[in-house]
């Protein structure tokens, strides 16, 4: 498939929902996807997930940045955090993915904070 037409091919959720399966497949943990479509104008998904360690949290945002170039073509907006590790945001535009270690996840907890966000069901 062309770039040009996996980018025509994009959607904000299945994206958010390729994003999960790779953080997935790497044993991300506690992973959460939210809509936050309707609570915020910032993006419409939140893929959140943990790591055990920073080598872990690199290991998974590189998966998931790999997978979504080749499902979609595109590379994220930007990637904050790879320097410290305890929290990776990855900025999609429609769809944000935050890769935590646990007791920055913990802290952060945003998932308490979008309370009122539709949790999105995510099969691995």
């Amino acid at each position: 498939m062309l770039e040009d037409q996996k980018k025509l091919d994009f959607d904000g959720l299945r994206a958010a929902l390729v994003a999960g399966e790779a953080l997935s497949d790497k044993k991300g943990e506690e992973l959460t996807i939210l809509d936050i479509s309707e609570l915020s104008t910032v993006c419409d998904y939140f893929v959140i997930a943990s790591g055990n360690n920073s080598r872990q949290v690199r290991s998974l945002a590189e998966e998931v940045e790999a997978k979504i170039k080749v499902e979609f073509g595109i590379a994220p907006r930007s990637i904050e955090g790879l320097n410290d590790t305890s929290w990776v945001l990855m900025d999609y535009s429609d769809f944000v993915v935050h890769i935590f270690m646990p007791e920055t996840r913990d802290f952060y907890s945003l998932e308490r904070l979008w309370m009122d966000a539709k949790r999105i069901q995510v099969v691995s």
